[in-house]
């Protein structure tokens, strides 16, 4: 079995650097090679141009170097210029599926943190593209300076060979050894953040209940874990940082001191001593940076370790076949649903036919499986078990992005995006400047925005930041109409709307069904629901009561104990003994 979609972005992505890399690798070979330029250098001024006082052979030599060290810094430009071109390669080819399976993975397992995803993207890209990379490089050429240090004298070689193994072997030390402490540190930090991220959203509270020292305690709980966590790895990492050091340090010691030596008993040349000291420090180079850049590749390892969980969380999406428009027949057949992440149904064995062009009202008392319904209907939580329909095509056969332009929904949780009121009416697509003055004429708010101090082009922050709940949940409803939708899903539209508010909705509503729309409304007021062709009662996650308006009045109104059918506020009441204000009243 080939690897799905998402595997296959994330493993194309890689395979997309591979030409860079083994472009990167060639490069690294003639740069390492012309590293020897200094060294060499050195070693024909102690060796031929000191004891021959030759002023021509200097000139000459260090013509050649030059010439040698710009070739090398060509080279070593191009190669990072191409690690560069390799990392937009790598992002164009992974960034917009991740972006995809992060709001996948978000809806089917929230609270996991997977919009994190493209950070993790961003620190792979620059980890492959960036200094790390090039140091991991420049390791498969060690050999040909580990070969020099032998060929000048083997005692060099051998040195070489111990002293970067040491390094290496340290470093490697210090990964096992802190790991864990900093993977504990790493979550104990992200809950601190998300706690305190928590307190901040919620200022207001905060402000006027004074909780925030108490909350501010929890946080503090989480924040002290984090610093002795990472002073625990600081501390272990500190002792083999040192020890590093005194290996690196001692190791440049001891190449002179032996170079010396060696002169002495003339087994060897000054030159080649001051040469040895060169080589072997280029020896360590790249081993030095692999330490150096360690961090870098643990992060990026981490990245790549959530990024692959990422795609085993969000399921591939499958290109489907482009149906046609629906026209608002919506069936369902035994659903089951529960909440992402959790095995507990919330709803169970629910079952009913909505026909096109309807206005279906959805009541019942809190925690009854409401929203949990219409979340499902419009495809925001798959069903477990069971099967919605519409129009007569299984949901999950639907493409997601077109079946979406058809479908008009209003959370009960009103989110609003940055930008003007003009893109998040028109769903930040081509604007098209007729249709949003005329949906939002539709749904009541044309006059609201005209007050606006930029009318339409007022910016407006993450969630609606600097509106009414009034007004952002009026814009979401023209949101919800726009592109003239085949189903329009309104939970608690009424929720935080004034007299004038309701009564456009109202209007809003009444026109939707009068164009064929068919609407689907959660309410607790019944006033809403006066036109309604069906009334669905839910009741501890089942379907209990369904039928007209007046059927499911009289199967409530005759039924004991009328509280657990509907909240103590009533939602209903049995149509002609109250007028409108006072079944609002009773809401």
């Amino acid at each position: 079995m080939g690897d799905h979609p998402l595997q296959s972005a994330l493993t194309g992505g890689l395979r997309a650097l591979r030409p860079v890399v083994a472009t990167v690798l060639i490069f690294g070979l003639f740069i390492n090679l012309l590293l020897f330029v200094a060294p060499l250098y050195m070693l024909q001024i102690y060796d031929r141009v000191i004891p021959s006082r030759s002023e021509t052979t200097l000139i000459g030599i260090t013509v050649i170097a030059a010439f040698g060290l710009a070739v090398y810094a060509i080279l070593d430009m191009l190669r990072s210029r191409l690690l560069v071109r390799g990392g937009v390669i790598f992002d164009r080819e992974i960034a917009n599926p991740i972006f995809d399976a992060a709001h996948r993975g978000v809806l089917l397992r929230p609270g996991a943190r997977h919009e994190t995803a493209l950070r993790d993207v961003d620190v792979l890209r620059e980890f492959l593209t960036g200094s790390g990379m090039l140091a991991f490089c420049d390791l498969p050429w060690i050999p040909i300076f580990l070969l020099a240090c032998f060929v000048l004298h083997p005692w060099f070689g051998w040195m070489a060979l111990v002293g970067g193994g040491m390094i290496l072997g340290l470093t490697l030390l210090n990964e096992v050894a802190t790991r864990w402490t900093l993977d504990a540190a790493s979550q104990a930090s992200q809950q601190a953040g998300q706690q305190a991220a928590t307190i901040f959203r919620n200022g207001e509270v905060l402000q006027a209940l004074g909780m925030l020292a108490s909350l501010r305690g929890g946080w503090r709980r989480h924040h002290d874990d984090v610093l002795v966590l990472q002073a625990r790895a600081s501390d272990r990492a500190g002792l083999i940082v040192a020890a590093t050091k005194f290996v690196r340090m001692l190791l440049q010691t001891l190449v002179l001191g032996t170079g010396a030596y060696l002169a002495i008993h003339r087994e060897i040349s000054a030159g080649s001593m001051i040469a040895a000291s060169i080589i072997i420090g280029r020896t360590l180079a790249p081993i030095e940076a692999v330490v150096g850049n360690w961090k870098g590749y643990t992060a990026a390892r981490a990245s790549f370790r959530r990024l692959r969980e990422l795609i085993d969380v969000a399921k591939p999406e499958t290109r489907r076949l482009m149906l046609p428009r629906p026209r608002g027949l919506i069936e369902a057949e035994n659903i089951s649903v529960a909440a992402p992440g959790s095995t507990r149904p919330i709803l169970s064995a629910v079952s009913f036919r909505l026909e096109p062009g309807s206005l279906v009202g959805i009541i019942g008392p809190s925690a009854s499986g409401k929203s949990t319904l219409v979340r499902t209907l419009t495809g925001v939580w798959p069903s477990r078990e069971g099967t919605v329909r519409i129009d007569g095509s299984d949901l999950r056969h639907w493409d997601k992005q077109a079946l979406g332009q058809h479908i008009g929904y209003l959370p009960q949780d009103v989110e609003l995006f940055d930008g003007t009121v003009a893109q998040n009416i028109s769903r930040f697509a081509a604007e098209d400047d007729a249709r949003v003055i005329e949906v939002a004429r539709k749904a009541g708010c044309h006059a609201l925005i005209q007050a606006l101090p930029e009318g339409y082009n007022t910016v407006i922050g993450r969630g609606g930041h600097g509106l009414s709940g009034g007004q952002r949940q009026r814009i979401a409803l023209a949101r919800a109409l726009y592109g003239e939708p085949s189903l329009v899903v309104l939970d608690e539209p009424n929720a935080s709307l004034d007299q004038l508010g309701e009564a456009a909705l109202m209007r809003a509503v009444a026109a939707l069904k009068q164009s064929g729309t068919t609407v689907v409304i959660v309410t607790h007021k019944v006033s809403l629901l006066a036109d309604a062709d069906r009334v669905l009662l839910m009741n501890e996650g089942r379907l209990q009561i369904s039928g007209t308006v007046e059927q499911v009045l009289s199967q409530i109104t005759g039924s004991r104990p009328v509280p657990t059918l509907v909240p103590s506020a009533g939602p209903l009441a049995p149509q002609g003994r109250r007028d409108a204000e006072t079944q609002r009243s009773a809401g």
